[in-house]
């Protein structure tokens, strides 16, 4: 299996089981150059908040959108669309990557913000 592959496998194990827990979540994807962050509901059907390093009112309050701060900043946006949307509790699904470094500054940022997981 490569890289990819094991990643995969690890989001499907995790998906399945926030799957029976019924709950919304918040899933997040990452490349070398951006993070993205969406809340899913409870059902997958629709798209309830959405934030990226690629949107300009995030772009534009950062020097480099690949780093720890730029996560940490996709963190606090979406959890504050997702309070407005009127979601306060979130699983986590963290796509497969490992929980450090970017996955972890926008888990702990959306905590602080006030998303309860």
């Amino acid at each position: 299996m490569d890289k990819k592959q094991s990643r995969m496998k690890r989001a499907l194990k995790l998906r399945s089981k926030i799957k029976k827990q019924s709950a919304t979540r918040l899933s997040i994807h990452k490349t070398s150059q951006h993070i993205y962050a969406q809340v899913i509901s409870e059902d997958g059907s629709t798209t309830l908040a959405s934030a990226s390093t690629t949107q300009a009112e995030i772009k534009a309050s950062l020097k480099n959108t690949g780093n720890i701060e730029a996560a940490a900043e996709v963190g606090k946006f979406i959890a504050q669309k997702a309070i407005a949307a009127g979601v306060t509790e979130v699983a986590f699904d963290r796509s497969g990557f490992k929980y450090h470094g970017r996955v972890k500054a926008l888990a702990d940022a959306a905590r602080e913000a006030g998303l309860k997981f």
